[in-house]
C-alpha cells in the first residue's frame, strides 16, 4: 500500500466521512452481457439451438457484435436457469 493511497483515503474520509470510503459505482470492467439488454436475444438463441449452447453463443455473438468467453456465457445461462427455478 502506498502513501498516496492512504493520503487519498484520508482526504475522502475528512471530506465525506465514512461514506466517502465506500467503493464508487463505475469502477472496474463493464459487463459484456447485460441482462436487461441481452436476456431476450440469448433466450431466443437457446430456443433455436436447444442442445448446442455453443451454437447459441455463436449466434448471439453474431447478432450483437460482441464476443464472450465460454465460461462467461455458461455462467449467464446458469443464472437464467436459477431465475427460472426460483
Amino acid at each position: 500500500m502506498s502513501q498516496l493511497s492512504v493520503n487519498s483515503w484520508l482526504a475522502r474520509f475528512k471530506s465525506e466521512g465514512i461514506l466517502g470510503l465506500q467503493t464508487k459505482s463505475g469502477r472496474g470492467r463493464k459487463p459484456i452481457i447485460v441482462e436487461s439488454e441481452d436476456k431476450e436475444q440469448i433466450l431466443a438463441a437457446i430456443k433455436s439451438n436447444r442442445q448446442r449452447w455453443l451454437r447459441a453463443k455463436a449466434e448471439w455473438e453474431a447478432q450483437r457484435g460482441k464476443t464472450v468467453g465460454r465460461i462467461t456465457f455458461r455462467k449467464f445461462l446458469k443464472s437464467l436457469a436459477e431465475d427460472i427455478n426460483v
